[in-house]
C-alpha cells in the first residue's frame, strides 16, 4: 500500500509539474509584452480582456487553429520530431530541481522535488544539452536557407557556451563537496555563494542569457538577418512548442541562478515562508530576462563568439583555480 502511495504521489507531482511549465509561458508572454511596453513609453497589450489579460489565451487559440504547414522538400520526419526534441529536455530536467525542503499536508510530510538525485546538476547538464538537436534538426529539416544557418549558429553558440556555463559551477560544486542540488541549498544556510562566488554567478549568468537564446544572444533567430532563424518555416502548434520551450529554459536558468548562488528557499531577514521566497528570486531574475531584452542590442556573431571564448572561458577557469587554492 505504501509502495502504491509514493508512486501516486510521485505521478501528481510529475504532472503538476508539467502543467505548471505548459500553462506558465501564457503569463510570462503578457508580462514580457506589459514590461516592453512601459519601458517604450507604450500601453502594451489593452484589448483583450483587462488591460490585455486575455491577450496570451487568444494568442494560444490562434495557434492552436493555425494551419500546420511542412514545406514541400522538407524532411517530414525530422520536421515533426525537431519542436519535441526543443520541448522534452527543459521538462525531463525539472524532475531532479528541487523546490524547497517538505511541506505538511494533511499530516503528512511531502517533498517538493520528484527525485533528490546526488548527481543532480550533472543530470541537469547532460539532459539539456540535448535540446540544442531540436533547434539543429528544425534548421535543417526546413530545408531554408535562412533556417539552416540559425540552427548552424546554434550550435556554434551552444558549445561556445556550455563549456563556461559547466565550468562556473565546479567553484559551487567545491564549496558544496556535492553535487546534490538540495545539498548546495542546505550548503548556503548561513551565507549565500554569490559572496564567495560573484565571478561564476556572472559566468552562468551570461551563459544562461545566451543558451536560453535570448537578446542580446540571440543569434539563432535574428529577424533582421535570418527572418525568424531555425522556426522560420514553423507554424501553429510546432511553432508554439519552441516557444514553451523558450520560456522553460528562461525559467528553469532563473532556477539553477537562484539555488547554485542564492541560497535557493534560504531567505534573509524578512521572516517569509521558504517556498515563497524562492519563488520571489526566481521571479526577480526572470524579469531580469525580460529587462535585457528590451535594454541590450544584439551582439554581431564574432562578438558573440569572442564573449564565450576570450572573456567567460578565462574567467570561469580563473574561478576554478582560486577556489580551489581558497577552499581547498
Amino acid at each position: 500500500m505504501e509502495l502504491i502511495v509514493a508512486l501516486g504521489l510521485i505521478v501528481f507531482k510529475v504532472a503538476l509539474l508539467i502543467a505548471i511549465l505548459l500553462l506558465l509561458p501564457l503569463p510570462l508572454t503578457w508580462l514580457e509584452r506589459k514590461i516592453a511596453g512601459h519601458m517604450q513609453q507604450r500601453m502594451g497589450p489593452m484589448r483583450v480582456g483587462w488591460h490585455g489579460l486575455l491577450q496570451p489565451v487568444a494568442d494560444g487559440i490562434k495557434l492552436l487553429t493555425k494551419e500546420d504547414h511542412i514545406p514541400a522538400e522538407a524532411d517530414r520526419f525530422l520536421f515533426k520530431l525537431a519542436p519535441i526534441l526543443a520541448l522534452a529536455p527543459p521538462f525531463v530536467v525539472f524532475v531532479a530541481i528541487p523546490f524547497g525542503e517538505t511541506v505538511s499536508v494533511l499530516g503528512a510530510e511531502i517533498t517538493l522535488y520528484v527525485s533528490n538525485m546526488n548527481v543532480a546538476l550533472l543530470f541537469v547538464f547532460a539532459v539539456i544539452g540535448i535540446e540544442v538537436y531540436g533547434v539543429i534538426f528544425g534548421g535543417w529539416a526546413a530545408n531554408s536557407k535562412y533556417a539552416v544557418l540559425g540552427s548552424l549558429r546554434t550550435c556554434a553558440q551552444m558549445i561556445s557556451y556550455e563549456i563556461p556555463m559547466g565550468f562556473a559551477v565546479i567553484g559551487v560544486v567545491i564549496l558544496a563537496q556535492s553535487m546534490s542540488l538540495l545539498e548546495i541549498v542546505r550548503a548556503q544556510a548561513d551565507v549565500w555563494n554569490i559572496v564567495y562566488q560573484p565571478v561564476g554567478f556572472f559566468v552562468f549568468f551570461v551563459a544562461g542569457l545566451a543558451e536560453a537564446q535570448r537578446i542580446p544572444f540571440d543569434l539563432a533567430e535574428a529577424e533582421g538577418d535570418l527572418g525568424a532563424g531555425f522556426h522560420t518555416e514553423y507554424s501553429g502548434i510546432r511553432f508554439a512548442f519552441f516557444m514553451v520551450s523558450e520560456y522553460a529554459i528562461m525559467l528553469l536558468v532563473s532556477v539553477l541562478v537562484v539555488i547554485l548562488f542564492f541560497g535557493g528557499w534560504n531567505g534573509v531577514l524578512i521572516p517569509l515562508p521558504p517556498l515563497l521566497w524562492f519563488v520571489l528570486k526566481v521571479a526577480f531574475f526572470i524579469y531580469l530576462f525580460m529587462w535585457f531584452r528590451f535594454t541590450f542590442p544584439r551582439y554581431r556573431y564574432d562578438q558573440l563568439m569572442a564573449i564565450g571564448w576570450k572573456v567567460l572561458l578565462p574567467l570561469s577557469l580563473a574561478n576554478i583555480i582560486i577556489t580551489g587554492v581558497v577552499f581547498s
